[in-house]
């Protein structure tokens, strides 16, 4: 199975088009969304063509492929214009054997980790940094931010495949 990840779109119709090209591109069967997907937020300045509603449109005509957890900037209001459930806090799947906890990041971190098995993963997003590191008892991985980098790294998204996470540049 291969997976994309992404996260923190932040309303950039510009960055969510690189995103979804990326996608296709990669040919994964599944784009797991880690939250922020249309509001800015009050820390961060206007990402690059901020247009949440044609944002709204694109999500919405993939929203078969996506599966999504909440950010801290994302509302009920959001949900109420977009065609696939983005309330969760978390989601839990198994691949490969593994349990992945995918969540933004602004609850449960490296810092506040949830109880995980012994070698699964906690992915987030929020901070907008990417990280792919062995916390001991799980590994943590955040495929960095579509749209609002921070700490001078890329616009990135992750690719899962064969029991491997490689990041990757929009």
């Amino acid at each position: 199975m291969k997976l994309m990840f992404a996260s923190d779109i932040h309303g950039s119709l510009y960055y969510a088009e690189k995103m979804r090209d990326a996608y296709r591109k990669e040919n994964a069967d599944k784009l797991i969304l880690l939250g922020d997907l249309l509001y800015h937020g009050p820390r961060n300045d206007l990402p690059e063509n901020y247009e949440p509603k044609k944002v709204i449109e694109l999500l919405n005509s993939m929203k078969d492929e996506i599966l999504c957890v909440r950010g801290n900037c994302d509302t009920e209001v959001d949900q109420m214009v977009l065609d696939f459930p983005i309330m969760a806090d978390y989601a839990v799947i198994y691949v490969d054997g593994k349990m992945m906890y995918l969540t933004h990041g602004h609850k449960f971190n490296p810092e506040n980790p949830p109880k995980l098995r012994k070698g699964g993963y906690l992915i987030n997003g929020h901070t907008h940094i990417p990280a792919q590191t062995d916390m001991d008892d799980f590994i943590y991985i955040n495929p960095g931010s579509v749209s609002i980098p921070k700490n001078g790294s890329a616009h990135t998204y992750m690719i899962y495949e064969n029991g491997e996470f490689i990041l990757k540049e929009l």
